[in-house]
């Protein structure tokens, strides 16, 4: 492409056409703005070229954070994961979600939580086939690929079409005697992610429109899931299902292994975000439920797809990058209680990379399956063997405030033994929740800890169960919820209320009148052992400045002194003077302040800080 050919208006018509590779080369050669500048770092994104996609994100911030969406935050976060920049997509992922993000910290918590540690391997020695999205096929597996060159490249990527293929997998991991479905399956778009009934005959898979509508803004080609028999020796009554749309795509089904459910990915109407995991009734007619949305427990505002059922179908496995992870998609667990589906547990740095990981299947029986993966930088199948975390137990559940229930993220929860020892440490996230590894038959401590809360902990003690889990909430209540004389002010700081403390003219000394107004402060500390208070000394503006200035500071640092020589620690307190700069009424220079004002100036606050 001829830097001449080039122009902002032509690169624009090709990343709106999804055409990625094409838009990026030439958003390269054109003149750097704000427009350019994201839709090139998209291209790079979309086609998790992360490298590039950070690289031209970083341009971006520097020159137009202040105007980018938080969409934008979050994908330059993921991309930043995507090459193990974590410093640098905790600072970005903060930004977007307005609270500290610790993705080491994150991780290493994992290690103690998950319930199994993997161990996997690649399935195919050439890595540029682009296979993903395995299923249990029988005695064989089924799987997405692009392996099929002969099928026109398509333009987001510049890759040939999806067709979907049977396997073997040999004694060694690796598929061998590939196969591709006949061409009643196979056909010039795209077909993926096929699921099958328990005696093989009928089979669910993704099919991409042969041709585009306008859905708002932009031309679509939705993604359908279609339903085939297999009738003497072929497939045959291929049909879409009825609740697929042109105008919003339905993917990645899973059916339970009855044969009742069938479990799919979708943006259709009503969804939460990007794409949610649904649920439907497959009645025994042929016909079908309504879809049904599994919920803001499992569903985030961004991506949830590829969901694989147990069994039993107790457990739910799914890909997701709206709840917090290492990058890219990362695959969870969600067990279900009495129908309920729990909050997902990520699956840990033994399976999850800090790229795209989705399609998980396992066998429960052999602890044995396959997951799909970008991490090596295109799409590629990998097989796995997972064993038990050994002892594995667990403390869990939500941070709230005692009055208003509301969630409190970015709270320290801490978890000590019965000696006071400490065992873990976190910040909780969006969702507000703690999770810590235990022993059996111990005693805990499980401490909160918040700026302007008072620190709550709750005792408890673990059994034998292995398997239980124990769920405290950690009700904290604001100090000025729990104190009379503490209240929030409308510039949003918190303030201990007291009478005023009056000191003679030109002296600093805390006389017995402000004594006993500091004695209940120093009960307030004492009661409080992690508040933090500034003493702020304002003057009158009788004298010049600078003598105020000075006048506040010994002033505050008597009050200060005689908080300490009472018991309270120095590094709890910051003592200020602010001389008369920041006056309650403001007089002096336009007119004489009355003595009244002079008295209502001359004052010490008491801000806590924490």
């Amino acid at each position: 492409m001829s830097a001449q050919k080039a122009s902002e208006k032509k690169a624009n018509s090709l990343f709106e056409k999804k055409s990625y590779v094409a838009a990026a080369k030439m958003y390269e050669e054109v003149k750097e703005n704000q427009n350019v500048l994201q839709n090139l770092g998209d291209s790079y994104y979309n086609n998790f070229q992360m490298i590039d996609a950070t690289r031209v994100y970083g341009k971006l911030f520097l020159t137009y954070k202040d105007s980018l969406k938080p969409e934008v935050y979050f994908r330059y976060a993921h991309a930043l994961l995507g090459i193990a920049d974590y410093a640098k997509a905790d600072e970005i992922m903060g930004q977007y979600l307005k609270y500290n993000v610790n993705t080491v910290k994150f991780i290493s918590n994992l290690n103690t939580n998950v319930p199994y540690n993997y161990v996997i391997q690649p399935m195919a020695k050439n890595t540029s086939n682009g296979d993903f999205g395995m299923s249990f096929y029988g005695d064989k597996v089924a799987f997405a690929s692009l392996r099929n060159a002969e099928n026109p490249a398509y333009a987001w990527n510049d890759k040939p079409y999806l067709d979907l293929f049977s396997a073997e997998v040999n004694d060694k991991g690796l598929l061998v005697k590939i196969e591709p479905f006949p061409k009643e399956i196979n056909t010039k778009t795209h077909e993926s992610s096929a699921t099958f009934s328990a005696d093989g005959k009928i089979m669910y898979f993704n099919r991409t429109n042969d041709k585009k509508v306008e859905v708002g803004d932009e031309k679509f080609a939705s993604v359908k899931i279609f339903r085939a028999e297999f009738k003497d020796g072929k497939w045959e009554n291929i049909t879409a299902l009825p609740f697929t749309s042109d105008s919003y795509s339905t993917e990645h089904p899973v059916l339970s292994k009855d044969g009742k459910k069938l479990y799919f990915s979708s943006d259709m109407p009503g969804t939460i975000g990007s794409f949610d995991i649904y649920v439907v009734d497959v009645n025994e007619d042929g016909t079908f439920g309504s879809p049904l949305n599994m919920g803001n427990t499992i569903n985030t505002i961004h991506r949830e797809q590829f969901p694989f059922i147990s069994d039993d179908g107790k457990l739910l496995y799914f890909a997701s990058d709206g709840h917090q992870g290492m990058g890219g998609l990362d695959i969870f667990m969600s067990k279900s209680y009495d129908g309920v589906f729990a909050k997902p547990l990520n699956l840990g740095e033994t399976l999850n990379s800090n790229m795209d990981d989705f399609g998980y299947i396992v066998d429960e029986k052999k602890n044995k399956g396959y997951l799909s993966s970008n991490r090596k930088g295109s799409d590629n199948l990998y097989s796995f063997t997972r064993t038990e975390n050994e002892a594995r137990y667990v403390v869990e559940g939500d941070v709230k405030d005692k009055n208003t229930q509301t969630l409190l993220p970015g709270t320290q929860v801490t978890l000590y033994d019965e000696n006071d020892k400490l065992v873990g440490q976190m910040i909780v996230g969006a969702d507000a929740d703690y999770i810590f590894n235990t022993e059996p038959n111990k005693k805990y401590r499980i401490e909160a800890v918040r700026d302007f809360y008072i620190p709550h902990s709750e005792e408890f003690t673990t059994n034998e169960d292995g398997k239980m889990r124990y769920t405290i909430e950690l009700f904290m209540e604001c100090y000025d919820d729990a104190e009379e004389i503490i209240t929030k002010r409308q510039d949003g700081k918190v303030q201990i209320v007291l009478e005023n403390i009056y000191f003679d003219l030109n002296k600093w000394d805390i006389k017995p009148e402000a004594a006993s107004v500091l004695n209940v402060l120093l009960e307030l500390l004492k009661k409080y052992p992690d508040m933090e208070v500034e003493l702020g000394a304002h003057t009158d503006s009788r004298a010049s400045n600078m003598y105020n200035m000075i006048l506040s500071n010994k002033r505050a640092a008597a009050t200060r002194d005689y908080l300490v020589s009472n018991g309270i620690q120095r590094k709890r307190l910051q003592s200020k003077g602010y001389g008369e700069e920041m006056p309650l009424i403001k007089c002096g220079d336009t007119k004489p302040c009355t003595e009244q004002e002079h008295s209502i100036n001359r004052r010490c606050e008491f801000i806590i800080l924490k």
